[in-house]
C-alpha cells in the first residue's frame, strides 16, 4: 500500500501549488477536517474492500458527510436546508453514500470525544430514518416551515440576513468604488487574469435566463472555500446592477474537476458535455430547489459552475452542539430525511433505480448492519491515516510540494 503522502500528492497533482499548502493546513486541524479533505481515500479503500451490502443504483452527491448539508436561498427566493455539495456527484450504489455519511458520524464523534456507543446510536438512527422515508416513497423538503429543532432555529436565524450584510462583510469602498476585500480566504488576482475573468463573467451572465437585470463586473478575487476543494480554481465576482441604483450581486465561479469516485465506478456514467454539466444536472435532480443562477460555463477551455453567492450558505457546526444530545439527534434525523428524499427525487433518471426499488430497499433493513459495521471499522483506518499524515505534516514534507 502506498504511503498517505504518495496517495495525497498523486491525487492533488495539478492543483494550484500555493493553495495546496492551505489545504494541507486545513486538513491538519482535526481528524474530521482530514476526513473531509480525503474523499478520494475513502472510495479507494472502499473499492479494495468491496464488502458493503448490495443496494440500488442512485444518484449520489458522493461526498456526503455532516458538513455537506447547509442552508441556501433557492431560485424561488425561499430558504432551504439540504445537501449542498455535488462536486463528486455520480451514479453509484446508494449504500456508498450511506457508508460515507455513517463514517463521518463516527469520525466527528471521535473528534468531539464522544463514546463509540453514541456513534452507533446516531448511525442506527440515521439509517432507520433513511429507511422510513424510503418506505413511504415520498421526497420531503426542509425549509423554515417544515424544519424541527436546531435546524428550524438555524433557518429562522439565517433567513433574517440579507445581501447588504454580505456585501458589507466582503467589500470595501475605495475612491467611491466598491471593491472585494482580500483576507485569509480571499486573495487578489494577477492583473491580466483579473481583467480576463471580469470580461468573461460580464458576458456570461447575459446568457443566464433568470437574471432579469443588466450587470457590469466591478471586481474579481480568488476564493477559498471548503476543504476537499481547496486548490481548485475558484473566483468571486462583484457585479453592479445597472438598472437599480446601489444594487449589487456576488457570483461564485468554481472549477469542475472529474469526480474523485470516477476511478472506482463499475457503473457506466452518462456522457456529460462537461464536469460542470454533471455537477449541475445531479444537483438539480437531488435538491428540491437549487440555488439561484446555477449554470455551467467554460473559461479557457475548462468547465466551471457559476452560482449566486448568498448570505444564507451556512453549515451546522457540530462542535458548538457538543453536549446537546437532543439537538444533534434532530439534526441527524433531518439529514437522513434529506438523503432519502434526494435519492427518491432523482430516481428513474439515466439508469438510477426507480422509486419502487428504493421503497423495497427501505422495507428490508437487513443491509443496515453491514453499513454500520463498515463505518465503525473505517474509523480505525481514518485514525491511522490521520496519524501518518500529521507525522509527515509536522516534519514539513507537505511544505516541499
Amino acid at each position: 500500500m502506498p504511503s498517505i503522502y504518495d496517495r495525497l500528492t498523486k491525487f492533488n497533482k495539478g492543483r494550484l501549488p500555493d493553495m495546496l499548502q492551505l489545504k494541507y493546513k486545513t486538513m491538519a486541524a482535526s481528524m474530521f477536517a482530514f476526513f473531509r479533505g480525503t474523499c478520494h481515500l475513502f472510495y479507494e479503500d472502499l473499492s479494495k474492500n468491496d464488502i458493503l451490502p448490495a443496494s440500488p443504483l442512485s444518484w449520489i452527491c458522493g461526498d456526503l458527510h455532516l458538513e455537506n448539508f447547509g442552508s441556501f436561498k433557492g431560485d424561488n427566493h425561499m430558504e432551504y436546508f439540504d445537501l449542498n455539495d455535488f462536486d463528486e456527484a455520480v451514479l453509484a450504489p446508494s449504500a456508498w453514500e450511506l457508508a460515507r455519511m455513517a463514517a463521518s458520524i463516527f469520525v466527528e464523534n471521535e473528534n468531539l470525544g464522544l463514546p463509540k456507543s453514541a456513534s452507533v446510536q446516531a448511525v442506527n438512527m440515521f439509517l432507520d430514518t433513511y429507511s422510513t422515508v424510503l418506505k413511504k416513497g415520498k421526497a420531503i423538503s426542509v425549509d423554515p416551515r417544515t424544519a424541527d429543532g436546531i435546524v428550524r432555529e438555524f433557518l429562522v436565524n439565517v433567513e433574517k440576513r440579507n445581501q447588504k450584510e454580505l456585501l458589507k462583510k466582503r467589500t470595501y469602498l475605495k475612491k467611491g468604488k466598491l471593491l472585494l476585500l482580500a483576507d485569509s480566504r480571499h486573495f487578489e488576482l494577477e492583473k491580466s487574469l483579473r481583467s480576463e475573468l471580469m470580461v468573461f463573467v460580464e458576458a456570461a451572465v447575459k446568457h443566464i435566463d433568470c437574471l432579469h437585470f443588466n450587470y457590469e463586473v466591478e471586481d474579481a478575487i480568488f476564493r477559498l472555500a471548503g476543504t476537499g476543494s481547496v486548490g481548485v480554481k475558484r473566483y468571486m465576482f462583484l457585479l453592479k446592477n445597472l438598472d437599480i441604483k446601489k444594487k449589487y450581486l456576488l457570483i461564485d465561479m468554481k472549477q469542475a474537476l472529474p469526480s474523485s469516485l470516477a476511478p472506482y465506478l463499475m457503473v457506466k456514467q452518462p456522457a456529460w458535455p462537461s464536469g460542470a454539466d454533471r455537477v449541475i444536472a445531479v444537483q438539480k435532480r437531488m435538491q428540491n430547489v437549487s440555488p439561484a443562477l446555477l449554470s455551467p460555463v467554460f473559461f479557457k477551455e475548462e468547465p466551471y459552475v457559476i452560482k449566486q453567492l448568498q448570505p444564507l450558505e451556512d453549515k451546522i457546526n457540530f462542535e458548538l452542539l457538543k453536549g446537546r444530545g437532543k439537538d444533534i439527534e434532530k439534526v441527524i434525523k433531518e439529514m437522513a430525511i434529506l438523503t432519502a428524499s434526494a435519492q427518491l427525487r432523482s430516481s428513474g433518471r439515466q439508469s438510477s433505480a426507480i422509486a419502487d426499488e428504493l421503497i423495497e430497499f427501505g422495507q428490508n433493513n437487513s443491509w443496515q448492519a453491514g453499513v454500520l459495521g463498515y463505518a465503525e471499522k473505517y474509523l480505525l483506518k481514518v485514525k491511522k491515516d490521520y496519524q501518518e499524515f500529521m507525522e509527515g505534516y509536522k516534519k514539513g514534507i507537505y511544505a516541499k510540494i
